[in-house]
């Protein structure tokens, strides 16, 4: 892949970059601006470079058609203030407003598209009709620059058919997703452990499958454990149960145990009687939940064997909180899981924290991101990633 060094003298060139703002909000309000921050290496690069920026991302999941509560105008202003320039916002994607902002631009300035999910063509399952939208995009620059992780693994127009009309390179955010996540899959240093949590094994299939013929120890927490335990034939209460999924699982710790790949599952859990912050807690053992009872996260026995297990690894890879961390009495697993990966960092261990939930659980529960290998900014992309599909939006930027 052509990197932004590799696209030569930039100056008063036109460059699109596809990034990923797709931010949590609370009302007017950015809740978490982690995937913002990420994407300023490359902006600030590329500002500096002297280009003419012009930045297209998604928010949210608007259906086609312009919706304020998706607009785009609350990142404009918190990418202004990071990067200490004004960012001119669009008011369309590749209307008049679009073409005029980018017109205006001169060089070492940048301008953000409204959310190019306004437009249907954006996500189409129809090849001519995204074409049509990326031909439009690609009118409006020079070159294209894909530094959206967050959706490499969706074949849409800004992400996809817009690199095969433009010259194209990766980012600098992007390239070190792909780099940090070959660690974990090309020959990496053991012992390698993937921590999984999240609330569905059926969201994990494809990943869970492909470790199992890679990792040395899965570690397994959140909603989906229970169906692990239930595979073993533990009653589960009211715990979130997908029991279309447990033979499925029963083959999983089969196939692990024929392998040599230790899967580690709770000992204890944290219960109550409500999905509620305040519903009273308790802890009971794995196996003796009783009827009635929610598991809402890992107890402290096994938030100490999930640490114990973590410790000593030298490649970690975590996607999915151990219990529901927003609540914070049901917040003690996934506190623990992440201090056993900076426990691990400084022993040598090379972590990576699988985007999504856990990223955001890093950031609310207050650790330091420094502590920590690498942060993905997409869950999804993380995942497939891990399951060793091919992403669209990385394959098409091979040359």
């Amino acid at each position: 892949m052509k990197t932004i060094e590799d696209l030569g003298d930039l100056r008063g060139k036109r460059v699109l970059v596809r990034s990923d703002f797709n931010v949590p909000l609370d009302g007017t309000t950015i809740t978490d601006d982690g995937r913002v921050r990420a994407a300023l290496p490359t902006l600030q690069a590329l500002l500096s470079a002297g280009a003419r920026v012009v930045v297209t991302a998604h928010l949210g999941r608007p259906k086609g058609a312009p919706e304020d509560k998706y607009s785009l105008a609350l990142v404009a202003a918190r990418l202004s203030e990071l990067l200490g320039q004004p960012v001119a916002l669009a008011k369309d994607v590749v209307g008049d407003s679009a073409k005029e902002t980018v017109a205006a631009l001169q060089d070492g300035e940048i301008a953000l598209l409204e959310n190019i999910r306004f437009d249907p063509r954006e996500t189409s399952k129809v090849d001519e009709e995204r074409a049509e939208l990326a031909g439009e995009l690609a009118a409006l620059a020079d070159v294209y620059v894909s530094d959206g992780f967050g959706v490499v693994h969706r074949k849409q127009a800004s992400v996809y058919d817009v690199a095969l009309v433009l010259p194209h390179a990766v980012g600098k955010l992007v390239l070190k997703e792909v780099d940090s996540l070959r660690k974990a899959t090309e020959d990496p240093a053991r012992p390698y452990v993937v921590v999984l949590g999240g609330s569905k094994v059926s969201d994990k299939l494809g990943v869970i499958s492909n470790l199992l013929t890679k990792a040395d120890r899965l570690v397994i927490g959140g909603g989906m454990l229970f169906t692990f335990l239930a595979a073993k034939g533990y009653s589960v209460g009211n715990s979130l149960l997908e029991a279309d999924q447990i033979e499925t699982v029963k083959g999983y710790l089969a196939q692990a145990e024929e392998s040599g790949v230790e899967i580690v599952l709770p000992t204890d859990i944290v219960v109550a009687d409500e999905f509620k912050a305040d519903s009273p807690a308790s802890v009971v053992a794995a196996d003796a939940i009783p009827d009635g009872k929610i598991g809402l996260d890992i107890g402290p026995e096994s938030s100490a064997l999930f640490a114990s297990k973590i410790i000593d690894a030298k490649t970690i890879v975590w996607n999915g909180p151990a219990g529901v961390f927003e609540f914070e009495a049901f917040s003690g697993g996934t506190r623990a899981v992440a201090q056993a990966l900076v426990d691990a960092g400084a022993n040598g261990g090379f972590s990576i924290v699988g985007g999504g939930d856990s990223a955001a659980a890093v950031r609310i529960l207050g650790f330091d991101e420094a502590g920590f290998g690498h942060i993905s900014t997409g869950g999804g992309a993380s995942l497939e990633f891990l399951e060793g599909k091919t992403l669209p939006g990385i394959a098409v930027l091979e040359d």
